[in-house]
């Protein structure tokens, strides 16, 4: 009985404790929960002010991303898209990204709230600084592509078999020691640098967001590849990624995803084919 009686308040203890984290950290969710809520907004207004394309050689459509307002210059139209990739990437990054800047939090906490505060906000200063940096590089290199699209006949119509071919390479992607390697070094980031400081605080947004970019460069590959302002990819994929870091069982949850990308690249090379 008297065992029983201390499990019982060890259990009490425990939740209490929980309860308490969970109120301490209830400013910082509810901004979080704010800053999703305004990006994934964002980010649909965007899509659907943009939601135009050109019908291609092949039977497929060119995003509205790549193109070029007849008003607008390279910079601005660079500019445009860096700022919804930026504010996309936050729809879809933030739900993964919590418990690591919770983690992150528990592990410096101090008496300054407001100074807990601005490292949290560096930290994910960092994180996002990559994902931008991610944007930064694959923004010329769609301006290339879409260029030769438009150029090569031959080039335009192979698109759909070679959109087919990057989910199969990236649904594969899904089951290799690779993945499974950056999945766990992502899931298992210290928790902080070697001091709370502001430079610590940023280089470890940094290495958060290098972790989570490369164990992320599949589904990336999926969502470019099947188009950048698509809404639904959009979802699936951050779907998929935050299964991923929050499933007890990441592994299976990785390798659900493959399955699912594989069968979607199958089903578009057979299309292409069908319509060929």
């Amino acid at each position: 009985m008297a065992r029983f009686d201390a499990e019982l308040t060890a259990l009490d203890s425990g939740a209490v404790v929980q309860g308490n984290r969970w109120a301490r950290e209830r400013g910082v969710v509810g901004i979080s929960a704010l800053l999703f809520i305004a990006s994934a907004v964002a980010t649909v207004y965007w899509c659907r002010s943009m939601s135009g394309s050109m019908a291609m050689p092949g039977g497929w459509t060119m995003s509205m991303a790549w193109m070029r307002m007849s008003e607008q210059s390279l910079l601005g139209a660079a500019a445009s898209f860096g700022g919804m990739w930026v504010v996309m990437m936050v729809a879809m990054m933030l739900p993964s990204l919590m418990p690591m800047l919770l983690r992150y939090r528990g592990s410096v906490r101090g008496p300054n709230e407001i100074r807990l505060g601005r490292l949290t906000g560096l930290a994910g200063a960092g994180y996002i600084f990559v994902w931008a940096f991610f944007g930064a590089v694959v923004y010329p290199l769609g301006l290339i592509l879409t260029a030769a699209e438009m150029r090569w006949l031959a080039l335009a119509r192979s698109v759909p078999i070679v959109t087919g071919v990057v989910l199969l390479l990236a649904g594969c992607v899904q089951f290799t020691a690779w993945k499974a390697r950056q999945l766990g070094h992502c899931r298992n980031a210290p928790a902080c640098g070697p001091s709370p400081d502001a430079r610590s605080a940023w280089q470890h947004g940094v290495r958060l967001g290098v972790r989570c970019s490369l164990c992320c460069f599949g589904f990336m590959m999926v969502l470019l590849a099947t188009g950048v302002m698509d809404l639904g990819a959009m979802a699936v994929v951050t779907a998929a990624i935050t299964v991923e870091r929050l499933s007890p069982r990441p592994q299976y949850a990785a390798r659900a995803a493959g399955v699912v990308i594989i069968a979607a690249g199958v089903l578009v090379i057979a299309r292409a084919l069908g319509a060929a």
